[in-house]
């Protein structure tokens, strides 16, 4: 089983990457390749620079990597309680290309923040908007007061209560 996992946020210590690359090592028996969306970066998507340069590469490799996984483990960052503009620049260039951007994938759908909201805004707008764009959405876990619940040194989430309820979502996956 290979899981594909990334974060929403380009940042270089995204707490959501660090959320779904610990979610995503908690299935058993999977390969876990988790994505950057540093490498991922292109122009500011407009259907003027569409024209002149057709779909990009980059949209390609990222459609790509989705295509190899069984299983997808996202948590989107939330900026000013919606997607990050990063996140939201590669999903608009991968839409040109497929509707379907999630392909069907089964998707653990998260969300952190250092708020006691742990991103519930963002996090309701993909659990609404991702199934017109092939996200088969199986779960959702929103960690709360990332500081607080989140041990960056173990790198694994420090609230015992919460580390349940996502190993028990995991578990019953």
């Amino acid at each position: 089983m290979k899981i594909i996992a990334f974060g929403g946020s380009p940042s270089k210590n995204s707490i959501n990457k660090k959320l779904a690359t610990y979610a995503a090592h908690l299935f058993e028996n999977a390969e876990v390749e988790v994505l950057d969306l540093n490498d991922f970066q292109m122009p500011l998507f407009s259907v003027d620079i569409e024209k002149t340069i057709g779909q990009h590469e980059l949209a390609k490799a990222f459609l790509a990597k989705i295509a190899t996984a069984d299983i997808l483990v996202v948590s989107l960052a939330e900026n000013n309680g919606n997607y990050s503009a990063a996140f939201k620049n590669v999903f608009d260039w991968c839409t040109r290309i497929t509707a379907k951007v999630f392909q069907e994938k089964p998707m653990l759908l998260m969300a952190t923040s250092p708020g006691a909201k742990g991103g519930a805004s963002v996090l309701g707008i993909a659990k609404n908007a991702f199934p017109f764009y092939g996200g088969n959405i199986k779960a959702t876990f929103s960690l709360p007061s990332f500081d607080a619940n989140f041990d960056v040194v173990n790198e694994e989430i420090s609230n015992p209560e919460l580390d349940s309820q996502l190993r028990d979502i995991v578990k019953n996956f």
